[in-house]
């Protein structure tokens, strides 16, 4: 039964990290250009990397006290990906589609790689899988096993390069909310006169 476990942890640990890494920097993409370009201050996307960390150590917290192992919360490594965006918009010179290209794809390229320390660091699924047995799943719930040998040889790979096809059109998107935000900005400063 453990061998089981063994082989449902591992493969939704390295399922979640590909999903994770998509999200993630997807996620850092949209809101660290939004409020780059709204500030015009290469930095700010540290910053806001920066908050977000510490809401998931927030998040971290919570889950650990309501009796989840540890290591349930993987705290994404942010902020490292977030500096290469700040150093892309300062690099070239305040140039908005170049943030959006270059950035972008350093965003899904490199966060990622900088969370696979999470994945490393998290304990071992066959550890895991005698501390927490795999929960009995009606069969329409049942994980469909992996096809190993393609892409998940390698999470990272498959992670880094579905992440850097998305980030560009999400980062896109955080540079277009940012023009949305000063035409409603116009639009009620007009309306109030």
């Amino acid at each position: 039964r453990n061998a089981g476990d063994y082989i449902f942890y591992t493969d939704w640990a390295w399922t979640s990290f590909v999903v994770f890494s998509i999200s993630q920097s997807t996620m850092l993409a949209v809101g660290a250009v939004y409020y780059l370009l709204f500030t015009g201050v290469p930095g700010t996307a540290t910053y806001y990397a920066t908050i977000m960390t510490i809401y998931t150590w927030v998040a971290k917290g919570a889950w650990f006290a309501l009796g989840y192992p540890y290591d349930f919360v993987a705290v994404p490594v942010w902020i490292p990906s977030a500096m290469l965006l700040d150093l892309t918009y300062w690099a070239t010179r305040r140039n908005k589609h170049m943030l959006i290209l270059v950035g972008g794809t350093l965003v899904g390229l490199s966060l990622p790689l900088f969370n696979m320390i999470n994945l490393l660091l998290v304990r071992d699924p066959l550890q895991i899988a005698f501390q927490y047995p795999r929960p009995t799943l009606p069969p329409y719930m049942t994980p469909i096993e992996p096809q190993v040998g393609k892409f998940y040889n390698s999470p990272v790979a498959l992670g880094s390069g579905a992440s850097a096809v998305l980030t560009v059109p999400i980062a896109a998107l955080g540079a277009k909310l940012n023009t949305w935000t000063y035409r409603w900005m116009a639009a009620l400063n007009s309306s109030t006169l």
